[in-house]
């Protein structure tokens, strides 16, 4: 059995297709919630918290193959009827669009990691379906270790970037005053003043 690569992909601004309106096809949606995505749901019942999520179109009917074009960054198949799941990933599979079947490793061209997610920190645990208990077990160790303070850091190092890259051209030396920064951000347990960033560049 070979692993999954891990393949980290933007997706705000994007759209995706999902298929199905129950409980599973919710927690598929609140996965995806933090990264931007458009979604469009199509099931003949949607649960309310689903149709009362932002970046969210339901669409009340049964899904059409029709509903698969090559717009879609993505498809989640989400629903109780297996011959409907893998007639969306057979669909899919013609067309190169992602799919993932929910439950079905085997008919998915990606999998759902287990997620770690902290503004712009993304962490995925994936065993390839191995054990996804496995994969839950580690994303809890990896939350126990991750400081409250990471995000504003990371917020902050974001910012800096851009003035940094322009005041210290050469790569190694810019490689190493950001170091300098995250460990003091780190040592402080939140982001440096302008005093402080100045000290370290």
């Amino acid at each position: 059995m070979k692993p999954y690569f891990p393949m980290f992909v933007p997706l705000e601004g994007r759209r995706g297709l999902v298929v199905g309106g129950g409980e599973v096809a919710l927690r598929k949606i609140e996965k995806l919630a933090p990264y931007g995505a458009s979604i469009r749901v199509i099931a003949p019942q949607i649960l309310p918290e689903i149709e009362a999520m932002a970046d969210v179109d339901p669409v009340r009917r049964a899904f059409q193959p029709s509903d698969l074009h090559e717009d879609w960054a993505f498809v989640i198949a989400a629903t109780d009827d297996s011959q409907t799941n893998h007639l969306i990933a057979a669909q899919c599979g013609h067309r190169r669009i992602p799919v993932n079947v929910v439950d079905d490793p085997a008919h998915c061209s990606f999998l759902f990691p287990a997620l770690v997610q902290r503004g712009p920190l993304s962490v995925g645990v994936c065993t390839g379906g191995a054990s996804p208990t496995a994969a839950i077990w580690l994303k809890e160790q990896i939350e126990a270790m991750v400081p409250e303070c990471l995000e504003d850091i990371l917020v902050w190092l974001h910012a800096q970037r851009p003035a940094i890259k322009a005041r210290i051209p050469e790569e190694q030396l810019r490689a190493a005053a950001l170091r300098r920064l995250f460990a003091a951000c780190m040592e402080k347990g939140a982001p440096l003043d302008d005093e402080e960033t100045e000290g370290l560049l």
